[in-house]
């Protein structure tokens, strides 16, 4: 499988919605696995992905956020997916959203193999290869190491216990956001348009999975909010954990040591 197969699917995904607009239709279609709302944008999304898989005969397990896990046969690769990574900000009218599609050919973090994000407003593509490194529109990204200015980003299921934590981090940064997808939020640190993404809350492995092998191949450094190494992390739908990521290690140090 190569990337530009994940490519062609995001770009159709894209100009279906660019055309169609499901995100303004807030229809709750019930839950979905990962117990969020469905909408209809992200059955759409979702059911486009798993066709084209189908399509072309390609064999995969599955995790995604609304079907969950399908473990069909441990020799395939596994296909991790959030269809609409910040599916909150589409149905309310933010043009900030994206698909995330990840590959991965082992059982943990270290064996994801390819990354794929799309935005889903403007077009802007991100993909990583393991070891081919990142690329952002087609052309390859490589880590600034500038020290200023420092933008930190941040995302968080529970805002009030979030923010308390993280509070000390934000008297170094010279703007703060909020952005409301993981997904993205990974892949313009990758671009160079943040220098700190922090999740002090347990993220979900479809939100971030294509993020993280994209900004590992760009150069960043990637690890839990207490510095730990997320590589040998499971494979599977319910793997969860923080996340801080930075485009330095100098400046990783610090915010560890603002968070400690």
């Amino acid at each position: 499988m190569e990337i530009n197969f994940l490519r062609n699917i995001g770009q159709k995904i894209f100009k279906e919605i660019s055309l169609v607009k499901p995100q303004f239709n807030r229809t709750s279609l019930g839950r979905g696995a990962s117990g969020d709302t469905t909408f209809p944008i992200d059955k759409l999304v979702e059911d486009r992905i798993i066709e084209a898989f189908e399509k072309e005969n390609i064999k995969v397990n599955l995790i995604s956020e609304e079907k969950g896990e399908n473990l069909v046969d441990s020799s395939y690769p596994t296909l991790i997916v959030d269809p609409i990574d910040g599916s909150k900000n589409a149905v309310s009218g933010i043009p900030f959203f994206s698909t995330s599609i990840a590959i991965a050919d082992g059982n943990t973090l270290n064996n994801l193999k390819l990354g794929y994000i799309i935005n889903l407003i403007n077009g802007d593509e991100f993909w990583a290869i393991r070891k081919d490194g990142a690329f952002f529109n087609g052309d390859r990204i490589r880590v600034n190491n500038a020290t200023s200015p420092i933008i930190i980003a941040f995302e968080a299921s529970s805002p009030y216990k979030a923010i308390k934590n993280i509070i000390p981090v934000f008297k170094i940064a010279n703007r703060v956001r909020c952005f409301g997808s993981t997904a993205l939020d990974l892949a313009y640190l990758s671009a160079g348009a943040l220098s700190v993404f922090i999740v002090p809350t347990p993220s979900r492995i479809f939100d971030f999975s294509a993020g993280i092998l994209i900004a590992k191949e760009y150069g960043a450094i990637v690890t839990d909010i207490e510095g730990n190494s997320i590589e040998n992390l499971p494979v599977n739908f319910d793997t969860k954990t923080t996340l801080l990521v930075s485009t330095s290690e100098i400046l990783h140090k610090k915010i560890l040591d603002l968070i400690k």
